[in-house]
């Protein structure tokens, strides 16, 4: 698979390709908030109804009907903190389509700025896509259980720090999701992740998996955050935490916290 040239964009380049009619943009917020306004020429894909079905099939079809096909640019926005729009890009790069970056402020970053909105629904005529899995960036429980025993794997839990104390999958260390931003960007910029990364004794050669609460969103940022600072080998467990204490695997508790454990940093 081509690697993304970039996982994110910035707004003066995304405001470029929608002069040019050369991108999709697509804004996974809720219906009703895409029909007050929205990015012009975006589309509306609520992550619910990704979530509702994300297996490839429905995917695909989801993808030919916001007229995407192989070489189809796609930028992906949300309000809330790149989260929604990572789980997203993730589930379109899984599909085979690697040309999808997530834009890089929120969208009312985008308004505070002033950048153009619309109220007017997009409409697009659907296209042909192929599907091409890429097995290696998802992580299933069973592959997890086995491979967090190797020496080079590295397990990143991507929630609330106290959530982590409380329990996590044993062997994990804890990014809290919080502390991959910037003021003003879903994301640092690349030197400040990769500090903050080698703090963490997370090394570019290492296997890299990551999960949070559930469905992976917040990971799913995480899983972008190191692709930005040029990680190569990064999984995303997108069943995440609910279904590993669901299938009754093992879960420690983080015992005598100091006090470095009860910050976000």
């Amino acid at each position: 698979m081509r690697s993304l040239s970039k996982s994110t964009i910035d707004s003066d380049s995304l405001r470029g390709q929608l002069r040019d009619n050369s991108v999709r943009v697509i804004d996974v917020r809720r219906a009703e908030d895409y029909k007050k306004d929205h990015i012009p020429k975006s589309v509306n894909l609520p992550l619910a109804e990704l979530l509702a079905d994300d297996s490839p099939e429905k995917v695909l079809k989801i993808a030919q009907n916001l007229g995407i096909d192989d070489q189809t640019p796609v930028v992906i926005y949300d309000d809330t903190f790149g989260a929604l729009a990572s789980r997203v890009a993730w589930t379109l790069q899984y599909l085979g389509h690697s040309d999808v970056s997530l834009l890089d402020t929120t969208y009312s970053q985008w308004k505070e700025l002033g950048l153009e909105t619309d109220s007017a629904e997009t409409t697009v005529s659907p296209k042909t896509h192929s599907v091409n899995l890429h097995p290696e960036i998802m992580a299933t429980a069973d592959y997890l259980e086995t491979a967090k025993e190797g020496k080079n794997v590295i397990v990143i839990d991507n929630r609330e720090r106290l959530n982590y104390l409380e329990q996590h999958i044993p062997g994990a260390i804890n990014i809290p999701y919080r502390t991959l931003a910037s003021e003003d960007r879903i994301l640092r910029k690349k030197d400040d992740l990769k500090r903050l990364l080698k703090n963490r004794n997370i090394n570019e050669d290492s296997e890299i998996i990551t999960y949070c609460g559930s469905v992976g969103t917040l990971s799913g940022l995480a899983y972008y955050a190191l692709k930005s600072a040029d990680y190569p080998n990064v999984k995303l467990y997108v069943r995440s935490f609910k279904e590993w204490k669901g299938l009754n695997k093992p879960i420690v508790k983080q015992e005598n916290a100091n006090y470095w454990d009860l910050s976000a940093e």
